[in-house]
């Protein structure tokens, strides 16, 4: 392994020990040093700018060619090579003379500055910013031992002379400009966040964005592992890309951190995603690290977001930056980006240090819990972190206890890893975890009559179409290979290996809201994985970016199982009108479909299940612990005390009724009511059923619903039963101005059971 051998793999620009970023010449290592050697440059040129003209001249005389006579040739005493040795400081600091001789061509030093007598103030002080620009680099190239490092300096140095002698602006010479792929990794990962993030409320997504600003900035000031390093750790990896890609980032974007004479770019605005992908794991890793090594001087608030939300964000991050079939690279992802986007960008600020107090948010990321996929109504005076006011419901569990939980089931080190053989496992997460680490790849292919034929895509599609005949042995080959190959048609395939393993061949009417799956089908010997679910997922989330929210199929007898546990049913949620005509028939089969929802990532989906299973399961062993607190004993006696209410007694609980047809008669006694009041109950479920997120983020309640389930003997406890009752009102509030029909029903229907329920003896009178 490279780490046993020592190899540094790049290193973090700032950590939770507040780090600064190496200067060149460093050695690509970390230390506060570097800040003081920047910081050095800068106060000396600040000096030498505030010195006297003359003495300014005699700076540059040392770098000037002579214009003493046409024939001289001296371009400056200082205009040799470097000597393989580095001057001694006190060689390099000597003050000179302009009546002194030029150790080159031995006319005077003042002979070297005639040219620039009627030069502005502000032109020489560029020419000495120049200057000590290139003393600075005159030190890195003797310092250096990496020879790839030592040759852009040198090269540097060489730049920055000649724009001095020729009074000229600096301009690297290069084949290519910035920037140097597209999309950026900046673009990426805005991307990255309007694709898997967009769902979330502002405050939720604001913070998701301040993730991702932190990830661009500690990039930013990444320093890349030099080629020679790289190739000792990553030996089959592209050494000639990676070495081009390590040269651009010195010249633009490292020595510019110091040598200021130079244009700097940062690296999340000119590099792409190949750049991110030879650093993204080694730079997650470290980032993780030091984050668990310094978490205990985090502040309580930024310890949540560091170490909680920031990991899960880097694994959905890597999903995507090593998945080959991510719409977040593509050049024409959300063209037309709704308005509500704020795009990210770093500028040229210093990243965040991760122990900083910035931009604190506790309530964020917890999409495994509370997802919100639509808005509420906006009060007429939103009031800051307005979640926290909002009205208990009987039952609800505390948020600040959902918090706790969180931060606890999030940490990696806390999940328990589910075995792959194990029934709680999800079906595709075998699948997921192979896409992950390259195993397997998924790309939406299709035949081209425009385009000349790509010799992959090629055998691709007749790698499925032998898949596809040898799994639906019933349906004719040649009319698998006529829609495989027909340009209308495209094919998700699944790629292992190199080689063709399954896929799922359909057809997109956008004009009609749906696409019609014409084959779906996995390699016999490579069924039970996960890679059928997986599939779909994928799909999913294809036809969510292209906008078409409904999927229509036809399945014979076997393939109906593996429909219905991918969403389809035979209720079609497309008008007949819609896709009669457009679909092809199949005798024998059953016409199934699939409506999807644009805010469900789902090939994350079942990770969010597992998350909040732990999050009940961890919420259920607190609870017990609860219950089985034991209490002191009671002194109340030794005092004289004869007799005390046994609901004061510590420990002891409110009585439920042992009986369970004694509830059931007083539940249904209580949900008997006039029919006015039914009335209304039925017009306040009817309005909320309308409402964008209410099915996603509240139970569906009404006093039916009620009704049957007290049939189905589902209430056990009065709990159950006054949480269930009490949803209903807060619902109807939670969505209603206080003027408004509903919510002034609401209060009235609220006040009749309150009395009812206090009659039976429910609560307390």
């Amino acid at each position: 392994m490279a780490d046993s051998a020592g190899i540094q793999q790049g290193s973090p620009a700032i950590g939770a020990s507040g780090l600064v970023p190496a200067a060149p010449g460093a050695g690509g290592t970390e230390g506060s040093g570097a800040a003081g050697g920047s910081a050095r440059i800068a106060v000396k040129k600040a000096q030498l700018r505030s010195s006297p003209r003359p003495k300014k001249l005699e700076k540059l005389g040392v770098y000037s060619s002579c214009k003493a006579e046409g024939a001289c040739k001296c371009n400056g005493w200082k205009s040799q090579n470097p000597p393989p040795t580095p001057p001694r400081t006190d060689q390099q600091s000597s003050t000179v003379n302009l009546q002194e001789p030029c150790r080159s061509c031995s006319h005077t030093l003042g002979d070297h500055v005639t040219h620039l007598e009627n030069v502005s103030e502000e032109e020489m002080n560029r020419l000495l910013g120049i200057v000590l620009d290139v003393e600075y680099l005159y030190t890195c190239v003797h310092k250096e031992e990496d020879a790839d490092t030592k040759q852009v300096y040198f090269s540097l140095f060489k730049l920055l002379r000649k724009s001095i002698l020729q009074m000229g602006k600096p301009t690297l010479e290069a084949q290519e400009s910035p920037p140097f792929e597209k999309p950026s990794i900046e673009q990426g990962v805005n991307n990255f966040v309007q694709y898997k993030f967009s769902h979330l409320p502002s405050k939720e997504r604001q913070t998701i964005m301040e993730l991702a600003k932190m990830f661009l900035n500690q990039i930013n000031y990444w320093q890349l592992e030099t080629p020679s390093q790289r190739r000792q750790r990553v030996p089959n990896d592209d050494a000639a890309g990676y070495k081009a890609n390590y040269t651009r980032w010195l010249c633009y974007c490292n020595v510019p951190q110091f040598c200021d004479s130079l244009p700097r770019y940062e690296t999340t605005q000119i590099f792409g995603r190949t750049l991110l992908r030879s650093v993204f794991t080694v730079m997650r890793k470290q980032l993780l690290e030091q984050a668990r090594q310094e978490k205990d001087k985090l502040p309580p608030e930024k310890r949540t977001l560091i170490l909680t939300h920031f990991p899960k964000f880097l694994s959905m991050l890597e999903e995507e930056v090593y998945s080959h079939s991510s719409p977040i690279w593509s050049h024409d992802f959300l063209a037309g980006a709704p308005a509500g986007q704020i795009p990210i960008h770093t500028g040229n600020t210093h990243p965040h240090s991760l122990n900083r107090n910035t931009h604190p948010q506790r309530h964020t990321l917890q999409a495994g819990f509370r997802q919100k996929f639509g808005e509420k109504r906006k009060p007429s005076e939103p009031l800051p972190y307005e979640e926290n006011k909002r009205p208990r419901v009987v039952g609800d569990i505390p948020m600040e206890l959902i918090n706790e939980v969180m931060a606890t089931i999030t940490d990696p080190a806390a999940i328990p890893e589910t075995s792959l053989l194990s029934a709680h496992s999800a079906r595709d997460e075998a699948a997921r975890l192979e896409e992950r680490r390259g195993v397997i790849e998924f790309h939406v292919i299709g035949n081209s009559l425009n385009q000349k034929p790509n010799k992959r895509i090629l055998m691709w599609l007749v790698g499925l179409q032998n898949v596809f005949s040898h799994q639906l042995p019933r349906m004719p080959k040649e009319y698998i290979t006529r829609l495989v190959f027909d340009p209308k048609h495209k094919t998700l395939s699944l790629i292992k290996d190199g080689r063709v393993i399954g896929g799922i061949c359909f057809r997109m009417f956008p004009s009609q809201g749906f696409t019609e799956i014409v084959f779906c089908a996995v390699t016999s010997n490579e069924q039970v994985k996960g890679y059928g679910t997986h599939l779909m997922n994928h799909l999913k989330e294809y036809h969510i970016k292209h906008e078409i929210l409904n999927f229509l199929t036809y399945a014979d007898e076997y393939a109906i199982g593996y429909f219905k546990k991918q969403g389809f049913s035979k209720d079609i949620k497309v008008p007949k009108a819609k896709y009669v005509g457009y679909i092809k028939d199949y005798e024998g089969a059953t016409l199934m479909g699939c409506e999807l929802n644009p805010s469900i990532p789902y090939t994350e989906f079942s990770v969010i299940i597992k998350k909040q299973k732990e999050i009940i399961k961890k919420l259920i062993e607190r609870k017990q612990a609860q219950i089985r607190k034991v209490y002191p004993g009671l002194s109340c006696f030794k005092e004289g005390v004869r007799q005390i209410p046994i609901e004061s007694i510590p420990g002891i609980r409110r009585k439920e009724m042992k009986d369970p047809d004694q509830l059931y008669s007083t539940l249904k006694t209580i949900l008997q009511v006039p029919d006015p009041l039914l009335k209304i109950s039925a017009l306040i479920h009817t309005q909320t059923l309308f409402l964008p997120d209410y099915f996603t983020f509240f139970l569906l309640t009404d006093l039916k619903t009620m009704s049957e389930r007290l049939k189905s003997r589902y209430y056990t406890t009065r709990k159950l039963f006054m949480a269930d009752m009490q949803r209903i009102f807060t619902n109807c509030r939670e969505y209603n101005p206080p003027e408004s029909e509903y919510y002034k029903c609401a209060n009235l229907l609220e006040k009749f059971f309150y009395t009812k329920i206090k009659e039976a003896g429910l609560i307390e009178k």
